[in-house]
């Protein structure tokens, strides 16, 4: 009977320490994903993953199918973690000039002002915003970077406003109405400098890593999948499998009595 119940106290044990691998019930809360959609036209898709260690944030993201060339040069695409609006991306009823490009301004009542610009190197706040030499380039870019966030961007993207927005379209693709206007953020510089291009809203997620290869080839991985349902159940399972041992043991001791 003790070598039974050592058995079954063992296999509660081993459950409770599956279940307490670093991170694995944590991850769903700390991890943080956007799957960004084409705006305006620009044919481009990516996808965004965010991590949280208290307010320190490793940022992994993907894009492709963006303008690639600007002034020939490699096109740089500012963008930002916006906030302090209703966490969405706009649509073209958003289009007040009507001149068929929603600008950033107008697309702001959806997705809020910038909260953090994800920038290659340096600043990473609003001020950084339309700084060009910081922002990654090309028709595709990987980027990767690790940085504290602040107070407010982190309660938008705990709160689920918050929205990824990358900015940069090509002006030849613009309708003829908007293809002479200016920025509404940089006047210096064509209206499809700074018009959104990518967008989507963070929501919480379930995968703690970006899928390898999910963005750039379709493929992908569960490396770094945490689902505490399945950590769960496979506790469920050693325990349940233990104490059938457990019981087949009593009644062979209760035999050989």
């Amino acid at each position: 009977m003790k070598k039974a119940s050592l058995l079954a106290a063992s296999a509660v044990a081993l459950g409770v320490g599956i279940l307490a691998v670093p991170g694995a019930a944590s991850a769903a809360g700390n991890s943080y994903q956007a799957q960004l959609g084409a705006i305006n036209g620009s044919g481009a898709s990516g996808t965004f993953m965010l991590s949280l260690n208290g307010s320190t944030a490793t940022i992994t993201e993907h894009v492709s199918g963006l303008a690639a060339t600007f002034n020939n040069n490699p096109y740089p695409h500012v963008q930002h973690i916006h906030i302090g609006a209703k966490g969405q991306c706009p649509t073209m009823a958003d289009d007040t000039s009507k001149d068929g490009v929603i600008s950033t301004t107008e697309g702001g009542p959806a997705y809020g002002g910038i909260g953090t610009t994800l920038s290659t190197s340096g600043d990473t706040s609003p001020a950084a915003g339309t700084t060009l030499t910081v922002a990654p380039s090309g028709a595709s870019f990987d980027y990767k970077r690790t940085f504290a966030l602040d107070d407010k961007t982190l309660a938008s993207v705990k709160a689920g406003t918050a929205v990824i927005v990358v900015h940069g379209l090509d002006p030849a693709k613009l309708p003829q109405a908007a293809q002479n206007e200016k920025s509404d953020l940089v006047p210096s510089l064509p209206l499809a400098a700074t018009s959104p291009a990518l967008c989507g809203t963070l929501t919480a997620s379930q995968m703690s890593s970006m899928p390898n290869g999910a963005a750039a080839t379709g493929g992908g991985s569960t490396a770094g999948l945490q689902h505490d349902g399945l950590i769960a159940g496979g506790a469920a399972l050693v325990v349940a499998g233990a104490a059938s041992g457990a019981m087949a043991l009593r009644r062979r001791t209760a035999t050989a009595r």
